[in-house]
């Protein structure tokens, strides 16, 4: 019997798929910057059969590649080019909700489960599931705590990591750990789940999450404001901090950024004359209806206005207004797929430090690539800003990369250099890792290593992924 026929014959032939234009979207990442080559693509659809297939890829000496929604923009979900034989373990059939506790505020979904199916869960139960980012639709659990996912809402509710109160996890040899406890309060060893958030497979694969409800929101207020430098947006977010209006979202975007979904996206229109170069997003809200959220958060725009924070000002007046400044921030990625390539970072720096950083790399750019356009827009009240360098008109991608192989790193070594971290919430993957191998501490590398060794000691799980090569 074959490879494949074991595999099938563990999962049943709905759970493993074996032709090419079956396994083929598997081979890909989202950016369609990496590929692989899959031998197979195992779609368990419960916990027991995720372990059965890793015992079974375990004796077939087969490494295995866990993937959700497949969103990740650093080569995470798909087998190394030149790597080991593979398997691509999609988790997408796990799409249950096990539990649902209003009382307890938690949710035990799934990995298969969209970050929107949970959002609606929460809703259904009046609660709020408040990790939010672009992907939703699309994103899994599983891949989301896997890459310990960020978003708009973290200066409110943190990351990911910061929801979940317990996982569920199959091991590499199949042993299924279960710490789907859903105390808030459990100081008995080791915090064992925080091991494998942010993982991205490479140490066990996440099969289901205790997530953490909040209060459903009954007010939401949401402004874009004009500024003429980061410098100002920073003063801005530091007088809405302190409005008594409870900021969710404060995201910073450069003009050419709207300009460019205004020209590629869908469902959009210009929120305002475009007369500068930087635009804050500013959202607040509050549990309780009776909380003057829009009177507190406008007092505070106007006193920025009149000290020189900003230049103007526009609250939204109607749900389809706030929406159209969400589909701006949110779809701008895809537009600027559309308009031309570009070379993405994903980096955080302390909140003061992100005039500096956003300074330092304008500076980098007209120096080393003055043909290349800079491109920012981000989480300003987390320090976390997806800065990216398109091409000028009429380049293609690989020959752009080719001319700026080493923009990214040097990004990334910025924003160390100011106290940050060079992936903020999209992981490591393949992408980052020659930004591990120079701007990690080596102790960290050292005790990362060992873990892995622990957990996986044959280095079959998610081969090629996050650790550099020793």
């Amino acid at each position: 019997m074959s490879p494949l026929d074991i595999l099938t014959e563990t999962l049943g032939p709905a759970g493993c798929l074996r032709g090419e234009s079956e396994v083929a979207p598997y081979a890909v990442d989202w950016r369609g910057v990496y590929r692989g080559a899959p031998v197979a693509v195992l779609k368990p659809a419960d916990t027991a059969q995720v372990s059965a297939a890793l015992r079974a890829c375990a004796g077939l000496g087969l490494a295995v590649v866990p993937a959700g929604g497949r969103t990740s923009l650093c080569g995470a979900a798909v087998p190394m080019a030149q790597g080991p034989a593979s398997i691509v373990l999609s988790l997408e059939r796990m799409n249950r909700f096990r539990s649902v506790d209003p009382l307890d505020n938690s949710l035990v979904a799934e990995a298969g489960c969209t970050i929107e199916a949970v959002q609606n869960a929460a809703a259904e139960a009046s609660r709020l599931f408040p990790l939010h980012f672009g992907a939703q639709g699309s994103a899994m659990v599983g891949g989301a705590l896997s890459t310990n996912t960020g978003g708009i809402s973290t200066i409110r509710y943190g990351n990911a990591r910061d929801l979940v109160l317990g996982v569920e996890v199959v091991l590499p040899d199949g042993r299924v750990l279960d710490d789907l406890r859903r105390v808030r309060k459990d100081n008995s060893g080791y915090a064992l789940k925080h091991l494998f958030i942010g993982a991205e497979g490479t140490l066990g694969v996440i099969t289901a999450a205790s997530l953490r409800l909040y209060p459903k929101l009954a007010k939401r207020e949401t402004a874009l404001a004009a500024v003429r430098t980061p410098q100002e947006a920073l003063r801005l977010y530091a007088r809405c901090q302190e409005s008594g209006a409870e900021l969710v979202a404060f995201e910073l975007i450069q003009r050419n950024c709207i300009e460019v979904t205004l020209r590629h996206g869908a469902n959009v229109r210009e929120p305002m004359a475009l007369a500068t170069e930087w635009y804050v997003l500013i959202e607040a809200a509050s549990t309780h209806a009776s909380i003057p959220v829009r009177e507190a958060l406008e007092a505070a725009l106007m006193a920025g206005m009149e000290a020189g924070e900003a230049e103007d000002v526009v609250i939204c007046e109607s749900e389809a207004q706030r929406q159209n400044l969400w589909n701006i921030r949110e779809t701008f990625p895809e537009a600027s797929r559309i308009d031309a390539p570009g070379l993405p970072t994903d980096t955080c720096v302390p909140v003061s430090a992100v005039p500096e950083f956003l300074e330092r790399c304008a500076s980098l750019i007209a120096t080393r690539w003055p043909e290349g356009r800079m491109m920012a827009l981000g989480h300003m009240g987390d320090g976390n800003i997806h800065l990216s360098m398109k091409a000028p008109a009429g380049m293609g991608f690989a020959e752009f990369q080719a001319r700026a192989p080493e923009f990214e790193t040097m990004v990334s070594g910025i924003a160390v250099e100011l106290g940050g971290s060079f992936s903020a919430e999209h992981g490591i993957g393949q992408s980052k890792r020659p930004s591990m191998a120079m701007l990690k501490s080596p102790v960290a590398l050292d005790l990362m290593r060992s873990i892995k060794a622990a957990l996986d000691p044959e280095g079959r799980m998610n081969p090629g992924k996050v650790l550099p090569p020793a």
